[in-house]
């Protein structure tokens, strides 16, 4: 690439399904390598797949690039100097290239039926790497027939002339030279019966009429490159830079991440793809983050980086060949981080559409009181519905009387300490944080017992669990009425275990 040439990537999904995980972090190392060079990222929409071809897919692409913060500098929604930037909308083009490929001898019409070229869609079994199997059997039809059966209406798909001996070789940036035996490859089809291209021959001429500089793509690629070489080759076209992204692994390491969602130890399914992530209330800045590291190294020991300070230190050199695994359990432990970062309105602002989804009415104002006393404790924002769920219901669901009672103490000396504590509770003045746990601790040392044990029941009694929030916050929040109520509902369940201790 010449000195003064600008940077110019590209992101060019296929609209099949919604935004993989996978996806997503090659639209962000394609991203992060253009605004380090100061360069153009372009969204190109390879949508020429209508047999597979999903509605919902487009809006979800959109809606994850931009909740990730992936601006487009040229593509839907923003157009630019080489669009159209929908595939369907160039077919005029990618027909007249094939037909001048034919025209240069680097092409061939193939007449075969589909069983004979090969069982599967020529497509989709290259795509993978895989040879079709095709005996190339209408590549010694001489051209001047070749075109009159096609003139006279004959169905025909337009294959590449591979070269039948001798190597391939192209630099990978990532992994250096690779070459290639060509007698490992097909004689692929570029532009299908329909009129419609494959891959191989679209991505091609619109990674050059596009001006495409560098290819950041996954590796599952590489076995397809030198078919990508030879065309540049027949077109007479310079081949941009390339490098092939490692694969992003299941969490196990054995294999490239499914589609297909898992379920964690704690039986909820793990996220896939980015509008699960989003879902499960994971923060775009932690995603940010983590995803650059899959794959990408900046030292040995740095991981917790700005946007600002990734875009700044991203090469391709540090860029490891090896594939990595996506760990959850460092994604969650991420996504605390940064959670922990927000101010208090910030992080209330994004919990309430969580706080919605439950399907409770909740003030704002009510919420971002609870907030500093789950902070600490979160996660994930989709955690908020269990940590705060006993502040929004009048009257707590029924719980094991027994969770009442401290170990080492029985249920007699409980009872009695909760009332006490009902007593102190019913005229702290104010219901505050500070005064209340000013009397409660004073309480603890009166009655001589150690502030855990009277603590445990007040706790158990007013949230209905031995795991929450800070206690004393918890009770300003919910205020005396409602723990009064919730006291006494405690020594009523207390006074029947202890008769039927008795």
């Amino acid at each position: 690439m010449d000195s003064t040439e600008t940077v110019r990537v590209r992101f060019a999904p296929s609209p099949t399904g919604l935004l993989h995980v996978g996806g997503l972090r090659t639209a962000l190392f394609n991203w992060l390598f253009a605004r380090h060079c100061g360069g153009r990222f372009i969204l190109r929409i390879e949508d020429t797949d209508r047999k597979r071809y999903d509605p919902r897919a487009l809006p979800d692409l959109l809606e994850s690039l931009r909740w990730l913060g992936l601006d487009w500098d040229e593509g839907p929604e923003v157009g630019g100097p080489y669009g159209p930037y929908f595939q369907s909308q160039r077919l005029p083009l990618y027909q007249q290239y094939a037909r001048q490929l034919i025209e240069n001898g680097a092409a061939y019409y193939c007449f075969c039926s589909p069983e004979r070229q090969g069982n599967e869609d020529p497509t989709r079994m290259t795509r993978r790497g895989a040879a079709t199997g095709y005996d190339r059997r209408c590549r010694w039809i001489d051209p001047r027939l070749a075109a009159e059966r096609v003139a006279a209406g004959e169905p025909a798909v337009i294959r590449l002339k591979m070269p039948l001996e001798g190597t391939t070789t192209f630099h990978d940036l990532i992994r250096g030279d690779i070459t290639v035996e060509n007698s490992t490859q097909d004689d692929v089809v570029l532009l299908k019966s329909d009129g419609y291209p494959t891959y191989h021959l679209a991505n091609v001429v619109d990674d050059h009429l596009m001006r495409i500089t560098h290819i950041l793509r996954a590796d599952e690629w590489i076995a397809s490159a030198p078919r990508h070489v030879q065309l540049y080759r027949a077109f007479g076209w310079p081949m941009p830079a390339i490098a092939h992204l490692p694969v992003v692994l299941d969490p196990s390491g054995k294999g490239k991440m499914s589609k297909r969602k898992k379920i964690a130890p704690d039986g909820r399914a793990l996220p896939v793809h980015v509008r699960d992530f989003r879902e499960a209330g994971y923060l775009p800045e932690a995603m940010f983050n983590y995803l650059a590291l899959i794959g990408w190294r900046y030292d040995a020991h740095t991981e917790f980086m700005s946007r600002e300070e990734i875009i700044e230190r991203f090469t391709i050199e540090r860029i490891n060949p090896t594939a990595a695994a996506f760990d959850y359990q460092k994604l969650d432990y991420f996504n605390g981080v940064y959670i922990r970062k927000l101010s208090v309105d910030d992080l209330t602002e994004r919990l309430m559409p969580f706080i919605q989804r439950a399907g409770w009415h909740v003030e704002r104002e009510t919420l971002r009181r609870i907030v500093p006393l789950i902070q600490e404790r979160m996660e994930r924002l989709d955690q908020v519905t269990s940590l705060v769920d006993f502040f929004f219901v009048e009257e707590l669901p029924d719980y094991d009387a027994q969770l009442l009672v401290p170990k080492q103490a029985d249920v007699a000396a409980t009872r009695g300490w909760l009332q006490s504590a009902r007593e102190v509770l019913a005229r702290v003045e104010p219901f505050t944080h500070d005064a209340i746990e000013q009397a409660l601790r004073a309480l603890a040392a009166q009655l001589e017992v150690k502030t855990g044990q009277l603590f445990q029941p007040v706790r158990v009694a007013v949230c209905g669990r031995l795991v929450a929030p800070p206690l004393f916050g918890t009770l300003e929040v919910l205020g005396r009425e409602r723990v009064l109520q919730r006291l006494d509902r405690a020594l009523a369940k207390l006074a029947v275990l202890e008769k039927l201790s008795v």
